[in-house]
């Protein structure tokens, strides 16, 4: 036979071979694709939910109840429905209990032994001061914060929504997102008995955390880890002034004591290193009695180590900033810190988050059809533009702080850091309007804006006294240039037209922080 002619056939033969293989593998991906659409239609024709939210912290109890309120049918999937044990999200800023009163949750507060918040107890070299937040504002609220537990907090949370009707709320693990040319239509999550299921809702939320894996496939950000955060409870103790926020300006970075329940202590400290003592084998405890017990103040020293003796459990987390960015695809909203994170050094996090729920949730509330994906794209703009004055500051003002507390030889961030003491020491204007941005308390980056560079002015006439020379004359540059290189960066992220709107800051004080309670 001739050979050409068999070399032929052969190609034929494999041409037909892989046409059919193409056509076989894009009939099952349409047939799959219909199947999972017939799926949802059928769940949403039997009362299926309305709202899909994939996590069930703070962020994710608190929407599911916002939204069940308004009439929407909410299946809030967990990971684990046990009380969570967490170092962080254990404060709550004024302004933060003001938005969750505004949602209908201030009583999760309540029966968790949750402990008063006053203000700040300030250390650095020896000297003492304290900074409260300001009463004589506009602020119309009472203008306290509350230490706690965070799981304590969560379970109330958890109850609060699930105590409605319309609020599903399951143990499960979300594996992926189901989607259909870019949109997506669910989540696909093992459920407590094992079994691999589907759930489909015109409306996804991501709100599982700063882990979060789903993230990756929704947003270009990343999370950018800035320091360690290393903590452990001092039982059966009681702080001097439990309703301050005790906080050392050590070295490397900083201490903090604080009352999260009526018995329990909070004691943490920052590293900045990755190469941390180890805890299993003792390191890390002897590191902390050795390098930064010393820097805690005697008054505060015997608390600080009592846990360490009692063999308390010592934690570590990663302290990360990422800048927010709305997802790339339709049906699905990411929120919390999955969507944006910034230092938690003014412990503000749920207050943002908060003020993200509220703000969505009435948005959302005009929205008759959540499945049409353009308008909740509009929504989404708009909830990006709404959320600036709140965001903004509170990013810039974690960041800028943290920068400002890290210990250094250099001469012109130790003025800084010295300077940012002296303001807060000060009293009258500096001290309570610095107090009531870090609160949550009057969220205008305009503000921000003035105290830091006051700030700076305030640092640069230190390092020029009793008379300039050209060394001081440099650092005072190099002073100026990092105030810069701390308010930049954030302008860059949050937009400078939104950052800097007085407009903006006011409609959102108008809108979300005004008396009445919604």
């Amino acid at each position: 036979m001739d050979m050409a002619f068999v070399e032929v056939c052969l190609r034929m033969i494999l041409v037909f071979v892989l046409s059919w293989t193409i056509l076989h593998v894009t009939n099952r991906k349409k047939k799959k694709a219909t199947k999972l659409a017939d799926v949802a239609t059928e769940e949403r024709r039997e009362g299926g939910p309305d709202v899909i939210i994939v996590g069930a912290g703070v962020g994710g109890s608190a929407l599911a109840y916002a939204l069940a309120k308004d009439g929407r049918r909410v299946h809030v999937i967990e990971r684990d429905m046990r009380e969570p044990v967490r170092m962080m999200g254990e404060f709550m800023q004024p302004g933060g209990r003001l938005l969750l009163s505004k949602l209908g949750l201030q009583d999760c507060l309540e029966e968790i032994d949750a402990q008063k918040s006053t203000g700040l107890r300030l250390f650095k070299d020896g000297k003492e001061t304290v900074a409260c937040f300001p009463v004589d504002t506009n602020f119309p609220y009472e203008p306290s914060g509350r230490f706690f537990h965070n799981g304590r907090f969560v379970q109330r949370l958890r109850q609060k929504a699930s105590s409605l009707p319309n609020v599903r709320l399951e143990e499960g693990t979300v594996r992926s997102l189901i989607e259909e040319k870019g949109v997506v239509k669910g989540v696909t999550y093992k459920n407590s008995s094992g079994e691999e299921t589907t759930s489909f809702a015109p409306l996804t939320v991501v709100c599982d955390g700063c882990h979060s894996n789903l993230r990756r496939s929704l947003n270009d950000n990343n999370a950018e880890v800035t320091a360690y955060e290393i903590g452990y409870i001092s039982r059966n103790c009681r702080l001097e002034q439990p309703d301050k926020l005790h906080l050392i300006m050590a070295k490397p970075s900083f201490a903090m004591l604080y009352q999260v329940s009526s018995t329990d202590v909070r004691c943490n400290f920052e590293l900045l290193s990755k190469n941390l003592p180890s805890v299993s084998n003792g390191e890390m405890a002897s590191f902390v009695k050795n390098s930064i017990a010393p820097q805690v103040p005697l008054k505060l020293r015997k608390t600080f180590l009592k846990g360490l003796d009692e063999g308390s459990h010592i934690k570590i987390t990663q302290a990360k900033r990422m800048p927010a960015t709305l997802s790339r695809k339709k049906g699905v909203i990411v929120l919390g810190d999955a969507f944006n994170m910034r230092h938690p050094v003014i412990a503000s996090g749920m207050m943002v988050l908060l003020s993200d729920i509220l703000i969505l949730s009435r948005l959302l509330k005009h929205l008759g059809n959540l499945g049409d994906e353009n308008k909740v794209s509009e929504v989404m703009k708009s909830f990006y533009v709404l959320r600036k004055p709140m965001s903004a500051t509170v990013n810039t003002l974690g960041d800028s702080f943290w920068q400002v507390l890290i210990a250094s030889t250099d001469e012109a961030k130790e003025a800084m850091r010295q300077g940012c003491f002296d303001y807060l020491s000060s009293g009258g204007f500096r001290t309570s309007g610095l107090m009531a941005l870090i609160g949550g308390m009057n969220p205008r980056p305009l503000s921000l804006f003035y105290h830091l560079f006051v700030i700076s002015l305030s640092s640069i006439g230190q390092l020029l006294s009793p008379f300039p020379t050209p060394l001081r004359v440099w650092h005072s540059l190099r002073l100026l240039d990092l105030c810069l290189k701390m308010l930049v960066p954030h302008l860059k992220a949050e937009g400078i037209g939104q950052m800097l709107s007085p407009t903006n800051a006011a409609a959102y004080r108008k809108s979300y922080m005004a008396a009445t309670v919604v």
